[in-house]
């Protein structure tokens, strides 16, 4: 059953809806598709399942129903089918001597086996895909967690999605790119990247001509999570990046040609104040009526996972770079404005130890912004009113001193038990974040401030 939802804030969908790794893509209707997988397990990342995301216009969202299931994929029930390697872990990138540095410590000798066995149990799950249309058939590459990958097909860009197919190889985040001339590419990998030319039937290729190494975490910072788009005359390669330490930004490297060579030119937005326990990200960036957006997901509840699609929009420089986006809650829209209800969970920023949260972990339809430590904060970009604002009302649960803050001034700060107004400092027009500073809270949780 589809769900309907009209929005232009981070995070985009019902907050029971958590699909990261966001794979956007305008289609031939004129409408944008967003293929990722999907969060519904409070133990490991992803689900056997996954749902389309489609919009017209970046503020109409629909959520459509199951478009594949783990349940149809063959090898993974059947051991007759070939398996194929994912990581290589002989080879010492700087990450796999990291995790070897921490199991030394730990005095375990065995990585691949301690890597398994932190990254929890095993259950059947379909991680992240992706989808291109071609001679009016929809091809949908995805990977299990084994790190076995295949494609799927439908009549329609949101499925349900069938006839699948096994590629022979191993690996995870697979992408696929249409060149304007009609040729197909796929690319998938960890810590470093492969990518191939598909043949013209879109659900093959020939092994032998993989290109291996187009992009490495040492060269270009990469993690995982390819994805690949055209820009004039260039090829952009985006992906988890590594470059401040965990992959939690999103990079990207440009190249002459679909198989590289690439050259790193940074990064395109940062996650890591998204949660205390920030630690990957996965999306890509879509031109939608002229301008340039990226799509990315966030983290909550203190944990790595439970992790919300968000977009922002990109600024695409004369020389073909982009400059670093930051997170907002404004999202798609323009700045909010006076008398807008801004939920707590939109927070795009959380530090000191305030984080976003379930309010009753049976029912994942209701979150709050929980402040356990005095001094945390969090933040919301961008707020904006021509004749500035005079007041904040708080919808809140507990006690906390609650400090108000436009950009650096602080503009207001009351004693609150639960629900409460606090007179604003006006201090004029302008684009602004807006930030709140919990002092000496009790059991205090954040459901919403609206500033007048």
């Amino acid at each position: 059953m589809k769900t309907e939802v009209t929005n232009t804030r981070n995070p985009i969908l019902p907050v029971e809806f958590h699909i990261p790794d966001s794979e956007a893509h305008v289609m031939p209707d004129g409408n944008v598709y967003i293929y990722g997988s999907f969060d519904k397990r409070d133990d490991v990342y992803c689900s056997g399942e996954y749902h389309v995301v489609s919009s017209p216009d970046l503020q109409h969202w629909t959520i459509h129903d199951t478009s594949l299931t783990d349940e149809q994929v063959p090898w993974i029930h059947n051991s007759d089918y070939p398996h194929y390697p994912g990581i290589d872990w002989s080879r010492p990138t700087p990450f796999i001597q990291k995790m070897l540095a921490g199991m030394a410590a730990d005095g375990d000798e065995d990585m691949k086996a301690k890597f398994e066995a932190d990254n929890g149990p095993k259950p059947k799950l379909l991680f992240a895909p992706d989808c291109l249309p071609k001679n009016g058939k929809y091809y949908l590459y995805f990977c299990t967690n084994d790190d076995q990958e295949g494609v799927a097909v439908s009549d329609r860009p949101e499925g349900p999605f069938t006839q699948l197919t096994q590629l022979p190889c191993g690996g995870i985040d697979p992408a696929v790119f249409i060149d304007d001339d009609g040729a197909a590419y796929y690319y998938w990998g960890q810590l470093f990247s492969h990518g191939v030319r598909l043949n013209d039937d879109m659900i093959s290729f020939d092994p032998a001509q993989t290109v291996d190494n187009l992009v490495t975490e040492e060269e270009h910072c990469f993690h995982e999570g390819s994805s690949m788009r055209k820009v004039g005359d260039k090829y952009y390669y985006v992906y988890a990046d590594m470059q401040r330490g965990k992959p939690n930004q999103l990079g990207y490297s440009i190249g002459e040609s679909p198989l590289g060579p690439f050259t790193y030119k940074g990064i395109l937005i940062d996650n890591n104040d998204c949660d205390p326990q920030s630690w990957n990200n996965h999306g890509s960036i879509e031109c939608v009526n002229g301008q340039w957006y990226v799509f990315y997901h966030r983290c909550s509840r203190n944990s790595q996972l439970y992790r919300r699609l968000c977009v922002e929009k990109l600024h695409l420089n004369p020389d073909g770079t982009f400059d670093e986006a930051k997170m907002t809650t404004q999202g798609t829209g323009d700045p909010i404005t006076k008398g807008e209800k801004i939920e707590g969970y939109r927070a795009c920023g959380v530090f000191d130890g305030a984080y976003i949260d379930v309010v009753d972990p049976a029912d994942w339809s209701k979150e709050w912004l929980t402040a356990p430590v005095d001094g945390c904060s969090c933040i919301f970009r961008y707020v904006q009113a021509l004749d500035g604002f005079d007041g904040a009302e708080i919808e809140a649960v507990g006690q906390a001193t609650v400090e108000v803050w436009l950009d650096d001034h602080k503009v207001g700060e009351t004693a609150l038990n639960g629900n409460g107004t606090i007179s604003l400092q006006n201090i004029g027009s302008g684009e602004k974040t807006l930030k709140l500073v919990f002092r000496a809270p009790e059991q205090f949780h954040l459901l919403s401030v609206t500033l007048h």
